[in-house]
């Protein structure tokens, strides 16, 4: 507990004696925040090319499988006597509007899923062939000076029969 105090103290200490920009400067640059820099970017780029994938490719698709049908149409009119002034136009609930964001949403996560569960296939099939792969024999190791001996007096009495 003591260590810790005092550890606390001296990065506080630490803290003090670097001005702020400094301070920002070390925060910015950690290998964390970089990462999840580039992965927001990434995720938002992503974001656009999966969302036109929905919206310009398969609910153009899904609309004409359903004959045409478009869930953006679906809507209910609340009746007049909910409007609180006579000459009020009355309020529309656009519940497909909703529909079709939920279809959308399912539509993005099943694509981002197939995308990530790909990558890790393919993560796995890479890990698979480097544990195949065969590993070099390793050299024999050198033999105690003993064997040696043993093994040319053996070959001597060979080579004299």
């Amino acid at each position: 507990m003591v260590y810790l105090r005092e550890r606390i103290t001296l990065k506080i200490k630490h803290m003090a004696k670097k001005g702020f920009w400094s301070d920002f400067k070390d925060f910015a640059m950690k290998g964390n925040v970089i990462d999840m820099a580039v992965g927001v970017v990434i995720g938002g780029a992503f974001g656009k090319i999966i969302s036109s994938l929905v919206n310009d490719i398969i609910m153009p698709l899904v609309g004409t499988l359903l004959g045409g049908f478009d869930f953006k149409s679906l809507s209910v009119t609340l009746p007049s006597w909910a409007s609180a002034a006579e000459d009020a136009e009355p309020a529309v609930l656009n519940y497909g509007n909703f529909l079709q964001e939920c279809v959308d949403f399912i539509i993005i996560a099943l694509c981002i899923f197939l995308v990530i569960r790909a990558i890790a296939k393919a993560k796995n099939l890479k890990k698979k062939e480097e544990e195949a792969a065969p590993a070099e024999p390793a050299a024999p190791a050198p033999k105690p000076d003993d064997v040696v001996l043993l093994e040319e007096i053996r070959d001597l009495l060979k080579a004299k029969k």
